[in-house]
């Protein structure tokens, strides 16, 4: 086989969090459009299968926790990664997408791929890798979007996009959950309220958590329902605002990623970090305040489609691409009273319509 069009059965991989997989929409929705007939399976890190459910281009997931995106916590191991290629070599796959950020390689990934016999394997790179891939781009500035980048590579192998923004489904269902979920939280569905999430996968991330707490304090004294959200992971992190923003209400672990997509899609307005949520709100087209750190630069993640006011300070050390800040995120020091003045201005601008109920 030659043609990536004529190929029936792909395997993309993309081994990152929830927020890099929902960034596939558009490639995996050009691929599906340019190729009804192909069958797409995802190998993806349990955390970025999550998000799968949101995306109806996908027909299966492998779920696998790759050598080559591991900070040191996998085992040496060589027997894993010999039935990672055997489970791959099982379902006979015809060709295999390699996406990756500007900074990671396609040829482990590649690699594995090649010995697992999938004929066609593409990916973008910077290094040369051999024969890793028999298709190889290079040229991509490092300052493109992600989901560009991701369309560059099915685009250049014959794959048409016609929508490049992105996109999720909510399973039917969901939404009518939602309103149960929100009535047990406290909020009242039939109001507008605001959403908060102060978590990230990375603390070079987060906006300090006290002053997320003062922000919803604000919105609060304002007559606004607030909303603060999290993972499970991160009940010791919004713990102290329970006590710091007295009247918030919580949806802390427990819910699908549908299911909170869902939530975010009837929030007025979203209020976040560089993480899951922004990406959510710019698919559902739910307007969003970001507090956006000085790790990365903007263009490459940031929201295009949706109502977005993006905030950070300019530093000299940005991009910094670090996982902790050790000189205290002067790009975030942003007061509250900032913040939320943010908010409620934009809240009053005549794209951010506030959600009403839905079901």
């Amino acid at each position: 086989m030659s043609d990536w069009r004529d190929a029936r059965n792909i395997l993309a991989v993309r081994m990152d969090n929830i927020g890099d997989v929902i960034m596939l929409g558009p490639a995996l929705r050009a691929v599906a459009n340019t190729s009804p007939q192909a069958r797409i399976t995802l190998l993806a890190s349990p955390a970025g299968t999550t998000g799968a459910a949101l995306l109806p281009w996908v027909d299966e997931v492998i779920t696998w926790r790759a050598l080559w995106q591991d900070l040191g916590q996998l085992p040496f191991d060589p027997a894993r990664e010999l039935e990672l290629v055997a489970t791959l070599r099982e379902r006979s796959f015809d060709a295999a997408l390699t996406f990756t950020s500007f900074s990671q390689t396609p040829h482990m990934a590649g690699y594995v791929c090649y010995l697992a016999g999938i004929p066609l394997r593409a990916g973008e790179s910077k290094e040369f890798g051999g024969a890793a891939l028999t298709t190889e781009l290079r040229g991509a500035p490092d300052s493109l979007h992600q989901a560009e980048r991701n369309l560059r590579l099915v685009e250049a192998l014959g794959f048409v996009a016609d929508d490049r923004h992105l996109e999720v489904q909510i399973p039917d269902g969901v939404r009518a959950a939602t309103t149960f979920i929100l009535r047990d939280a406290g909020i009242d569905p039939d109001e507008p309220f605001m959403l908060i999430h102060p978590g990230a996968s990375a603390t070079a991330r987060r906006y300090p958590t006290e002053r997320f707490a003062a922000v919803a304090s604000l919105l609060l004294a304002d007559g606004l329902q607030v909303l603060i959200t999290g993972s499970d992971r991160e009940r010791t992190l919004l713990d102290p605002m329970r006590t710091l923003a007295l009247g918030a209400r919580f949806v802390v672990g427990g819910t699908s990623v549908p299911e909170y997509a869902a939530i975010v899609e009837r929030a007025a307005l979203v209020v976040c970090n560089d993480s899951l949520p922004m990406h959510l709100a710019d698919a559902l087209r739910t307007p969003m305040i970001v507090l956006f750190s000085g790790t990365d630069l903007e263009s490459q993640w940031e929201p295009r489609v949706a109502p977005a006011r993006l905030l950070r300070h300019e530093t000299s050390c940005s991009p910094c691409y670090r996982f902790d800040c050790p000189i205290g995120l002067p790009c975030l020091d942003f007061t509250p009273e900032a913040v939320a003045g943010h908010v409620l201005r934009m809240l009053h601008e005549p794209a951010a319509v506030l959600h009403g109920a839905r079901s």
